[in-house]
């Protein structure tokens, strides 16, 4: 990374040939590869619509493939949805893919929606715009379209629509982090009524999370393909794209985790995140691999075990609505009590 600086590369997240490095950051020790690629062959067949076994809670689940949920100039974007057994309602769960906004596709994450699915949520993997042809804010009004259809489909696909959490993963990290930070009337796509669903989400899971762009050098051109251009050019959108900048008191739960040695998204932006919520009294918890790049600790058998943990304190607990974070129809209320909260702040490690 020649000719940058070294508080440009702190941030260190996204020219095109510095993604490459995520080849180098997916490797893993020998005794550690069976498990990692079997969840990888598993997922590749689900993608493909095998059958595959996951061993999970034993619920049979329902995928329900190309559903779409909103119509664009750019042609329909469509979700996956993943319906576990029984009459429910269950927590939903949208569950957003990587590729630093400009790759990717929503079969990437179908093992990961097919276990919170197991789990006991109704679980909807997204595609979205990419850029550079479709730049910011279009990648989060479409995830805000996404959880409003949600809603008003839920008695069709068992969700309680008080309940929708959100799971992504590098930039899905970012999308679904941001989602949660925001209110209903922030970043408000142009033409949505105002009686619409809600977008807000009642927990938030997020992998590798980009969560402040504001620390990038004023005339850094890192994300001007989906930015549209310098922060000095362009200072309000990326204030926009922070999660950090929306940080407020009524803000779901949030859980982030994180390789310790990630050189693409420097683990200080997901604990400074962190302390950001905890200081206005939302809970939020980091959990961390610490030899770990990038990519691994997507595939590692803790870090969903810990997401899924988290979710399940926050989405299925006791006081139905109000515990959830909503008051009833999906939009955040502020916690009681913020001592209770902030006291969740905590960091824990894996393997």
């Amino acid at each position: 990374m020649g000719g940058v600086s070294d508080a440009d590369s702190n941030m260190g997240f996204w020219s095109f040939k510095e993604f490459r490095a995520i080849r180098r950051q997916s490797r893993l020790p020998h005794w550690r590869c069976l498990p990692h690629w079997r969840f990888l062959i598993s997922a590749t067949l689900l993608s493909l619509g095998a059958t595959v076994d996951v061993r999970a809670d034993d619920l049979t689940v329902e995928v329900l493939r190309d559903r779409v949920y909103i119509e664009r100039e750019s042609g329909p974007l469509a979700m996956d949805l993943y319906v576990p057994e029984g009459a429910g309602p269950f927590p939903g769960m949208l569950v957003v893919h990587g590729g630093a906004w400009h790759m990717g596709t929503r079969t990437q994450f179908a093992m990961t929606a097919m276990e919170l699915a197991r789990h006991g949520y109704t679980t909807a993997s997204i595609s979205y715009r990419l850029a550079p042809q479709h730049k910011f804010p279009a990648q989060i009004h479409d995830c805000q379209a996404a959880v409003r259809w949600l809603r008003q489909h839920a008695g069709e696909f068992k969700i309680n629509p008080a309940r929708i959490g959100g799971y992504g993963y590098s930039a899905g990290g970012q999308l679904v982090a941001l989602l949660g930070a925001l209110d209903d009337d922030d970043l408000r796509e142009a033409g949505v009524p105002t009686d619409a669903p809600s977008s807000r989400l009642q927990a938030i899971l997020a992998g590798a999370a980009p969560c402040d762009f504001r620390v990038l050098l004023p005339e850094s051109r890192r994300l001007a393909y989906w930015l549209g251009g310098t922060p000095a050019s362009h200072p309000e959108t990326y204030r926009n794209a922070s999660p950090a900048h929306f940080v407020t008191a009524d803000d779901p739960p949030m859980f982030f985790f994180h390789g310790g040695q990630d050189d693409l998204v420097p683990i200080d932006s997901p604990r400074r995140m962190v302390q950001r919520l905890v200081a206005v009294g939302v809970t939020a918890e980091m959990f961390t691999l610490p030899s770990s790049g990038h990519i691994s600790p997507v595939f590692h058998p803790a870090t969903l075990a810990e997401a899924i943990a988290f979710a399940d304190r926050h989405l299925k607990g006791a006081s139905d609505d109000i515990a959830a974070g909503t008051n009833g129809v999906g939009h955040n209320v502020a916690p009681e009590s913020t001592s209770a909260t902030a006291s969740k702040g905590r960091t824990t490690h894996g393997q």
